[in-house]
């Protein structure tokens, strides 16, 4: 039988879909039969992560399955054929066109497309319906970073490798906690042994392993970083050679600086002066530097200044194209980078090519279009707004759930309702915006798709299929074509295979690019023009440029001081920071501020779907400062509001000094489909960056106020009831609920204004009479259990959430055989413990006892208890529990 199972494993390289580090995936399937059972492990090959994965991408084969998927088309809420549902979409789109004009309509992508995928997009919106409305969650993240890059540098070109990150001296992570959103990376850093400054508002898993920790007051990174310049000057690091040879504006640049002196930087900050000294001088003694920075910096009303403001520092050292040097601006996606080749950004044509009367001929000649787009379209914050006034009466959203993702999240779900025509392209059936379509698409998924993604550093990869779509699924790319076929553009979409499309997207990318002349372009892959279909499927990670000049690609840009600006210097900008557009005040006075979880990744629906990754954290928690926890009467632990101008968010108090006074924090990944008000997004105000039109995300200004509970409940149920009881918490008049998916079922976690009938309401949930009840009341609670040949239903209640059973094991009622005597599952449960390590399911209890015990390392606990031996991404916590037991013991 092993001889069979292994002659029926198939083992394909591919690429993790989660962030922007684009680590190599090892997916094998095991066959046996008409069952398949796949399993992923890192692959050593892949220069990304060496065979690395963290906790996100060891689960990924959990991630897998048809439960939850869409899986044929469904036309105002009713399954149809995919002839009909094209058709439908096909007349609507020209209807449209046809009575209002091009830029009625719209595309709005993601960067969980891969670049053939987004290449037909944007053809054809560009090439053929003549609009520029293509837009792409890339604009969330990442677009201040593509502003910032193409002002100084001359084009959206990231300089830097992963090999930088381990020949720096310095690296300073700038807006961003890589050891939980980037931990590959992070860890590459670590071994590598620089020194780490970490600037951030919070105290994080990252600043927990940094050598210096900058907690700098919301907002002030560009003061910073003009402080930072400054003294640079003062000091005489400046490498003046660089400055007079390939650069510049730098007396503009250092002349807006000059008022920042470190006194006053330092004050603006809210840092002591010994400690911004200690930063500044850091990093003018390190030749070789890294600034490392992301959303932190991105999500701004001034990020792309900020961005600029950082990579001024670099320029007037020199410190970039050299080893170990350079400002590297990290994505969260693992295709935001090949979408912004292709032109997935409004305000890009195609190719790294904006929209100039040359390039547009140049494009239009190459695509052989007659009706090429002739100006930007609209960005995603002005792109909703039109559909919300009227302008944009089609959109079709693609791989992508912007009803929780935009800001103003709810004004964006009730533009979307009242949209004329809403497509929505997805694999999973449920979403907040699948909710507002009036035509659903199934497209495939990871495992299922084809084609290529681009990394952080520019390295091309192949995402590989090694699994059959489920149902009536399709491929993006395929879909895109069909209607272009249907809108009488066949011809210019007749493609039969992902390498035809990446065949063209690599030949536009050398059309007319002389390559080391002055109005080059950066992104050049026309070396890979001319791939045959065996070479595409056994394409190596490469690192653009790829072409004639760089046959093998390129690690590194700007080696040679010459860069893509019509002088070939770059261009120092001068930087006037501003504070965030989104004000505090008495009404508002607090800061929230938001990121990523660990174990989680947008909006949760591929990680929600496997269990472990909820262990960690399984709700959104605030994280509070005690003193405004006592201020505002909230317990740890307690259910709490906060409150915008805009909207409102529920989620459990977490006292911790990790924030400062006067400061929140709270996750971005929950949804309504997940839980009750749990979107972070609805409380942030539309506002962006003039430049990139990145939205304001990290400081939105906000009241705290407790929630009052009568008591806590943990519902069991199954999938096949789970509809119903979808429908009832979504109505009732709960104070929060949220959703456990579980093998089997889901877990519901309810808070209540009252207690319930629970029989009636169980028979009622469950949709019938016949079932088998058991009740058990005691002074803390009810218990009650609803059972045929299974367990269907199960409830626990109790006046404090922390008392109510070990929820695992509640979990587990699911899958074993009924007890012979069902009203033991009544009996006493104690509470479980907080998971501290996911992957190896080690709990913060089992740490603390191990380390009163003696050990007294975060080896040496993986060594007793396996904790963060397998990805590592709990290490830092692992670590901040040693160091606060320490000082305990102290």
């Amino acid at each position: 039988m092993a001889l069979l199972e292994r002659f029926h494993a198939q083992k394909t390289c591919t690429t993790c879909p989660y962030c922007g580090v684009g680590c190599g995936v090892t997916a094998t399937v095991k066959s046996r039969g008409d069952e398949q059972a796949a399993s992923v492990a890192g692959d050593e090959r892949h220069p990304a992560n060496a065979g690395r994965l963290c906790v996100k991408g060891s689960a990924l084969a959990e991630t897998l399955g048809e439960h939850g998927r869409l899986l044929r088309p469904r036309l105002r809420g009713r399954e149809c054929d995919w002839d009909s549902a094209m058709d439908f979409m096909a007349r609507q789109f020209k209807r449209t066109i046809a009575e209002h004009g091009p830029d009625s309509v719209a595309f709005y992508l993601s960067g969980q497309l891969l670049t053939e995928d987004y290449y037909v997009a944007n053809k054809l919106m560009k090439g053929f319906i003549g609009s520029g409305n293509v837009d792409t969650n890339s604009r969330l993240c990442m677009s201040s970073a593509v502003a910032a890059y193409k002002r100084a540098l001359g084009a959206d070109a990231v300089p830097c490798c992963y090999g930088d990150l381990e020949e720096a001296e310095l690296v300073v992570l700038v807006g961003s906690n890589a050891a939980w959103t980037h931990p590959i990376l992070f860890q590459r850093m670590q071994a590598a042994n620089a020194k780490l400054v970490v600037i951030d508002p919070r105290a994080s898993a990252t600043s927990e392993m940094a050598d210096l920790h900058l907690a700098i007051t919301p907002g002030s990174d560009g003061a910073l970083f003009n402080g930072l310049l400054n003294h640079l000057s003062e000091v005489n690091s400046l490498d003046r050679e660089f400055i007079n040879n390939h650069t510049e504006n730098f007396a503009q640049a250092l002349d807006a600086a000059g008022e920042w002196t470190p006194e006053k930087t330092a004050e603006h900050c809210g840092l002591s002066l010994d400690q911004l000294m200690d930063f500044f001088t850091l990093f003018s003694r390190s030749e070789k530097t890294i600034s490392f920075y992301s959303q932190g910096i991105n999500q701004s009303s001034s990020g792309t200044d900020k961005n600029n403001a950082i990579i001024n520092c670099h320029l007037a050292t020199g410190r970039i194209g050299k080893p170990g040097a350079g400002p590297f601006s990290i994505t969260g996606q693992p295709n935001a980078m090949g979408g912004r080749e292709v032109g997935g950004l409004a305000n890009m044509l195609a190719a790294h090519m904006d929209f100039t009367p040359e390039n547009i001929d140049r494009v239009g000649r190459f695509w052989r279009s007659g009706s090429m787009a002739n100006k930007p379209g609209l960005k995603a914050v002005d792109l909703f707004r039109a559909i919300e006034n009227g302008e944009i009466k089609a959109v079709w959203i693609m791989a992508t759930n912007p009803a929780v993702s935009m800001p103003d999240a709810g004004r964006v779900a009730r533009a979307l309702e009242k949209c004329p025509l809403v497509v929505v392209s997805d694999c999973v059936a449920d979403t907040d915006t699948a909710r507002c379509a009036d035509l659903l698409l199934p497209a495939t998924t990871w495992g299922e798709k084809n084609g290529t993604v681009t990394n952080s550093e520019r390295r091309i990869s192949r995402q590989r299929s090694f699994l059959t779509p489920p149902g009536e699924a399709r491929h993006d790319w395929q879909i895109i074509c069909d209607l272009a076929t249907q809108m009488g553009f066949g011809e210019a979409f007749a493609y039969t295979h992902p390498v035809d499309i990446f065949r063209e997207h690599a030949a536009l990318s050398g059309f007319e690019n002389q390559t080391g002349k002055p109005g080059s372009r950066a992104f050049d892959i026309s070396a890979l023009a001319n791939l045959s279909r065996r070479e595409y499927d056994q394409l190596q990670p490469v690192q653009w440029p790829v072409n004639s000049a760089n046959p093998e690609g390129t690690r590194r840009l700007f080696a040679d001081g010459r860069f893509y600006t019509a002088s070939g210097r770059a261009q120092f900008v001068p930087v006037q920071p501003r504070s965030p557009e989104q004000k505090r005040s008495a009404e508002y006075p607090l800061w929230l501020n938001s990121g990523r979880l660990r174990d989680q990744w947008h909006t949760m629906t591929r990680t929600g779907r496997a269990r472990k990754l909820l262990d960690h954290s399984e709700l959104p928690e605030i994280q509070i400062n005690p003193r405004d926890a006592k201020q505002w009467h909230v317990d740890d632990g307690q259910l709490v509001e906060v409150r915008s101008p805009r909207g409102t968010l529920c989620g459990r108090a977490a006292l911790t000094g990790a924030q400062k006074a006067g400061e929140l924090f709270a996750p971005i990944h929950w949804s309504e489909t997940l839980a009750h008000r749990a979107r972070v997004s609805a409380l942030a105000e539309p506002v962006t960056d003039p430049y990139s039109g990145q939205p304001e995300f990290k400081q939105l200004s906000v009241r705290l106020k407790p929630l009052p509970v009568h008591s806590y409940a943990s519902l069991l149920c199954r999938r096949e009831s789970a509809d119903r009881v979808q429908q009832w918490v979504t109505e009732a008049n709960l104070v929060h609920w949220y959703r456990v998916p579980c093998n089997g079922g889901y877990r519901y976690e309810l808070a209540l204004r009252e207690a319930p009938d629970w029989r009636a309401l169980g028979e009622q949930l469950l949709g019938r009479n016949d079932l088998h009840w058991q009740q058990l009341r005691l002074l803390q609670g009810e218990r009650w259990l609803a059972y045929g040949q299974q367990v269907d239903l199960l409830v626990f209640t109790g006046g404090d959430w922390r008392t109510l059973p070990d929820r695992q094991v509640l979990e587990n009622s699911l899958e074993q055989p009924l007890p012979k005597a069902p009203a033991q599952l009544l009996q006493n449960i104690p509470p479980g413990a907080q998971m501290v390590c996911s992957c190896m399911q080690v709990s913060r209890q089992q740490i603390q006892e191990a380390i009163e015990r003696g050990v007294d390392s975060v080896d040496s606990l993986g060594e007793e208890l396996g904790c963060g031996t397998n990805c590592g991404s709990c290490k830092p916590e692992i670590a901040g529990l040693l160091r606060k037991l320490a000082e305990q013991a102290a």
